[in-house]
């Protein structure tokens, strides 16, 4: 069964470099998968921070991951560098699904691609809540197809 192609960096619409450490490595050699998940919610988080909509501390609304998904194309190892590119491929009235693709510098088909969904919830009730207009708004610009 064939599937489909990783999402190429023109799909991609921020960008955020992760310095791959000797430790990510497992003992087959490569980056283990585990790692990817840290690259991919630091890469989320960070891009909510930038854009001012993460307070960690006294936000509201907070994000919740309720889904995750990864599909691998190639193997990454330490020492090489990733560029972690991310959109966002829907945009619900509560919940966000941020595509994102790890890439090595240079090349230009993703060795991972995936999908992290966060539901965003009242800090105290921890009960969805419609994403504020500003939020709406930011979010858009990273929207893809």
């Amino acid at each position: 069964m064939a599937r489909d192609a990783l999402r190429p960096r023109a799909d991609y619409r921020w960008w955020h470099s992760i310095t791959t450490r000797w430790s990510d490595n497992d003992a087959y050699g490569h980056v283990n998968n585990a790692i990817y998940y840290h690259w991919f919610d630091t890469a989320v988080n960070t891009w909510l921070i930038e854009a001012g909509l993460l307070d960690i501390a006294n936000g509201d609304p907070i994000g919740l991951v309720v889904e995750t998904q990864c599909r691998y194309a190639r193997s990454i190892t330490y020492p090489e560098p990733v560029e972690m590119g991310l959109a966002i491929s829907r945009l619900g009235s509560s919940s966000v699904t941020y595509r994102l693709g790890a890439f090595v510098p240079g090349t230009e088909g993703a060795a991972a691609e995936a999908l992290f969904t966060h539901v965003y919830v009242g800090r105290d009730d921890r009960r969805p809540t419609p994403l504020p207009a500003a939020w709406r708004k930011r979010m858009e610009s990273l929207s893809c197809p």
